[in-house]
């Protein structure tokens, strides 16, 4: 019986070592200990290699308070994570980057309009200035053309602006915009040259109705009834100012007509060769002028020609003097310098909004131009200008 307990007693023995003492002396190694779930890796953080860690057996006196003290914890955290703190600011980061975004771009063509606008103006005077002492329209259209289109050679070979690559393809997409501003062009110079600058810009205003007739049938678009609607002032009111103008000419008046159509249809081919293009709208309209002075150049020789160029030229000299030089001079400057501005504007908008900007610049410049020129204006005239301009108020409005 003392045999049979004591034998029974040493498998006891044996058999809690073999529980108390778990990972042998002799055979451990380096793969069991890294996947055992006990912390022999925070031992060996210590310092402590794994020969030595084998050597001594491992006591384990209660499995429900094996854990990790609070002291390790707080030394050597084991997981740390942030994504709450991140899940909370990313998203007020972004909606701050997106309103500043949105406020810059806003600023952005905020500055290209008043910039657009007294260019504008400035260009106006001097190309009526010129008109009137040179009244060769043609030829005025095609010195603004060339001065434009030599400005933006030399800023290209001084590398002031980056030159545009361009192929076949975007000459063959740009031909029928610089068709568009040609015709354009010279039917609003033609317009001024038989008219005040004021009434030319009067008949102007109604260019947002030209827009909406010709997208809608012509592109297919749809308008709400409140734009449809918004046309009626505009074009009433440009009609009672055309009827009660004083220095009426019927070709003044076509020629601002025609001049609306051709700059709708060039605002449209503009947008849809722009889109999709590594051309800014600086370098755009540079190419837009080149073109277009190529299409301009044989049609002013045939209308005009040079010796009536010449005769104009040495009368204008006769009466105004070296300062008629100056005046051709800024007019082609200003002219290139404001469409520039316009097209860079049209880069950031619609056909329609860059419309509603163009009409809204005409206040500017028939104020402007009525107070230099001294431009008499009947109160009935004044109030056609007046219900087309808030026409187009109206449009903007029923357009948003």
């Amino acid at each position: 019986m003392n045999n049979t307990m004591m034998s029974s007693l040493n498998q006891s023995k044996l058999a809690f070592t073999s529980l108390t003492n778990p990972i042998p002396r002799k055979h451990s190694s380096f793969s069991a200990l890294k996947f055992s779930p006990l912390p022999i890796i925070q031992n060996s953080q210590k310092g402590l290699s794994f020969d030595k860690i084998s050597q001594k057996p491992l006591h384990i006196s209660s499995i429900e308070s094996f854990s990790f003290s609070r002291k390790t914890q707080q030394e050597k955290p084991v997981t740390v994570c942030n994504a709450y703190e991140a899940d909370r600011s990313r998203p007020l980061d972004i909606n701050i980057e997106l309103s500043d975004e949105h406020a810059a771009q806003k600023i952005k063509i905020g500055l290209y309009f008043a910039t657009w606008w007294a260019l504008n103006v400035v260009f106006n005077i001097y190309n009526k200035k010129v008109l009137n002492a040179f009244p060769y329209p043609w030829l005025t259209s095609t010195l603004s053309l060339a001065c434009g289109s030599l400005m933006m050679l030399i800023s290209w070979a001084t590398r002031i602006a980056d030159a545009p690559k361009t192929d076949f393809e975007f000459w063959k997409t740009l031909f029928p915009v610089a068709v568009a501003h040609t015709i354009g062009h010279v039917a609003a110079t033609v317009s001024m040259s038989k008219v005040a600058v004021s009434f030319t810009h009067i008949i102007k205003s109604g260019e947002p109705a030209f827009s909406v007739l010709v997208s809608k049938f012509l592109l297919g678009e749809t308008f709400p009834l409140p734009v449809y609607l918004s046309l009626l002032p505009i074009i009433g009111g440009c009609a009672l100012s055309a009827a009660t103008e004083l220095n009426f000419n019927m070709t003044g008046f076509m020629g601002a007509m025609i001049s609306n159509l051709a700059f709708v249809f060039r605002n449209i081919f503009s947008k849809k060769g722009m889109s999709g293009k590594s051309v800014s709208g600086m370098n755009y309209y540079a190419c837009l002028s080149m073109l277009s002075l190529l299409i301009l150049t044989p049609f002013a020789i045939a209308v005009e020609g040079p010796q009536m160029w010449a005769a104009g030229w040495q009368n204008a000299l006769a009466q105004i003097g070296p300062n008629f030089v100056w005046w051709v001079a800024a007019q082609s400057i200003f002219y290139h310098l404001y469409n520039q501005v316009s097209y860079m504007s049209l880069d950031q908008i619609s056909p329609l909004t860059f419309s509603i900007g163009n009409t809204m610049k005409r206040i500017s410049v028939i104020v402007s131009s009525i107070i230099i020129f001294h431009t008499p204006v009947q109160p009935v005239n004044a109030l056609g200008a007046a219900i087309a301009i808030l026409g187009t108020f109206l449009y903007s409005q029923a357009k948003q």
